[in-house]
C-alpha cells in the first residue's frame, strides 16, 4: 500500500458536469455534477483502481508526464493523489478472527491483568509493519 499521484483529464461537458479520465489506466474514469465532486470522485476511482491492482499483485502503471498529455477545448489536466492504505482502512475495516498461540504463562498473566488481546495485537502489528495511525 502506498501513496500515488497520477494525471487526470477533466472535461467540462455540455450539461455543465465534468467527466474524468486517467490516461495511464485502462477503464479508470468517473465524473461529477461539478468540479469539486469530479475531483472527489477522481480520488475515489483512482484509489479503488490502485488498491485492486495491489491486492491482485499487479504492477501499477508508470506515471505519465502531464506536460505530454494533449487536451482539447473544455479540457484540462490535473494531478490526483491517493493513499491506498488510508483507502483500505476506511473501506475494508471488517474484523477477522485469527487463531494464535502464546505460552500458557503469558496468557495467564495477560488474563489476570485484563489485557485487551485484540487491541494489543493490532497495535503490535501496526508497529511491526510501520503503519502510522
Amino acid at each position: 500500500m502506498a501513496k500515488y499521484v497520477y494525471p487526470a483529464i477533466f472535461t467540462k461537458e455540455d450539461n455543465g458536469q465534468y467527466s474524468v479520465n486517467f490516461p495511464d489506466f485502462e477503464s479508470c474514469y468517473t465524473g461529477g455534477d461539478n468540479l469539486q465532486e469530479a475531483f472527489e470522485m477522481a480520488n475515489d476511482v483512482l484509489c479503488l483502481t490502485l488498491y485492486d491492482k495491489e491486492k491482485a499483485g499487479e504492477a501499477v502503471p508508470t506515471l505519465s508526464d502531464p506536460k505530454t498529455i494533449v487536451v482539447q477545448e473544455n479540457t484540462f489536466v490535473s494531478l490526483v493523489a491517493c493513499d491506498t492504505l488510508e483507502y483500505q482502512k476506511f473501506y475494508d475495516n471488517k474484523a477477522v478472527k485469527k487463531t494464535l498461540t502464546i505460552p500458557s504463562w503469558l496468557n495467564t498473566r495477560a488474563e489476570r491483568a485484563n489485557a485487551p488481546f485484540s487491541q494489543i495485537l493490532q497495535q503490535g502489528l501496526k508497529n511491526y509493519l510501520s503503519i502510522a495511525e
